[in-house]
C-alpha cells in the first residue's frame, strides 16, 4: 500500500509542481485575401496617374519660340528690336504668334494696331503700309462723351465727318431738303477718355482736298463723326 500511494504522490504531486512548460507555437495569422476589384482600381489609378505625368511632360516639351512685345508701341510707329523680346511658351495652335525665326520679317513694319507690353505679337498687328498713305491728311476729331459712338472705333474703321451748325449759329430757315456735307475718312487712332470730361481725341485720314475742310469744321466746333456702313457704302 505504501509503495502505491508514492507512487500516486509522484504522478499528483512535487513533479507535477515542477512541470517545465514546452516552446509555445506563435498564432497562426491567416493572410489577408485581396479583392480582385481592388487591386485592379489600384492598377487603373497607377495608370492614370503615369498617363497625366507623361502629357504635363510632354505639354512642357512641346514649346515654340515667338516673338513678344516688350514697349508700348503706338498706331502707324515702326517696329525696331529694342520693342521686341522672345519667349518660349506652350503655344495654341489657333493663336497666329509670330515665330523667333521670322522676327526680321517684322523689323521695320509698322504697327497696325496698338501693341502693348508682355503680349505675343501676331502678324496681323503689323503692315507694310504707311498709316497715312500717300495723298492723305491726318486730321485730329475731339469727341465730347455724348458724341462717342457706343461702338469702339478700332485702326481702319471708315467714317464719315459731318459738317453741322455751330451752336447757336443754327440757320432755321434752311431747307430740309439740301444734303449735308460730308467727308469720308478713315480711323488711325483714338486716345483714351481723357480725366475728368471724358473727351476723346479720334485721329482721322482723309483726302489731302478735304483735310483742310475738316480742320475748319473742326475749329468752328461744326463736325461730327458717325460710322460709315461695314461694306464703306
Amino acid at each position: 500500500m505504501s509503495s502505491r500511494i508514492r507512487v500516486d504522490t509522484a504522478a499528483h504531486g512535487v513533479p507535477q509542481q515542477g512541470r517545465v512548460a514546452g516552446p509555445v507555437a506563435p498564432p497562426r495569422v491567416s493572410a489577408r485575401r485581396r479583392r480582385p476589384g481592388v487591386i485592379a482600381l489600384s492598377l487603373a489609378l497607377i495608370a492614370a496617374g503615369g498617363a497625366g505625368v507623361a502629357v504635363l511632360l510632354l505639354q512642357v516639351g512641346n514649346r515654340t519660340d515667338v516673338v513678344t512685345v516688350i514697349r508700348d508701341v503706338q498706331v502707324g510707329q515702326v517696329l525696331s528690336e529694342d520693342d521686341l523680346g522672345r519667349a518660349s511658351v506652350a503655344l495654341d495652335p489657333a493663336l497666329k504668334a509670330v515665330r523667333t525665326d521670322d522676327l526680321e520679317s517684322v523689323v521695320g513694319r509698322r504697327a497696325a494696331v496698338e501693341l502693348k507690353p508682355g503680349s505675343l505679337l501676331a502678324s496681323s498687328q503689323v503692315t507694310s503700309d504707311n498709316v497715312v498713305k500717300a495723298g492723305e491728311q491726318l486730321v485730329p476729331i475731339g469727341l465730347e462723351p455724348q458724341q462717342i459712338p457706343a461702338t469702339d472705333l478700332v485702326p481702319g474703321q471708315k467714317v464719315q465727318l459731318v459738317h453741322v451748325p455751330a451752336p447757336g449759329t443754327a440757320d432755321t430757315g434752311a431747307t430740309p431738303d439740301v444734303a449735308a456735307q460730308t467727308i469720308d475718312g478713315r480711323v488711325v487712332k483714338t486716345s483714351g477718355a481723357a480725366p475728368g470730361t471724358g473727351a476723346v481725341v479720334v485721329d482721322v485720314a482723309t483726302s489731302a482736298n478735304d483735310g483742310p475742310t475738316a480742320v475748319v469744321w473742326e475749329a468752328a466746333g461744326a463736325l461730327r463723326l458717325v460710322l460709315a456702313a461695314a461694306d464703306g457704302d
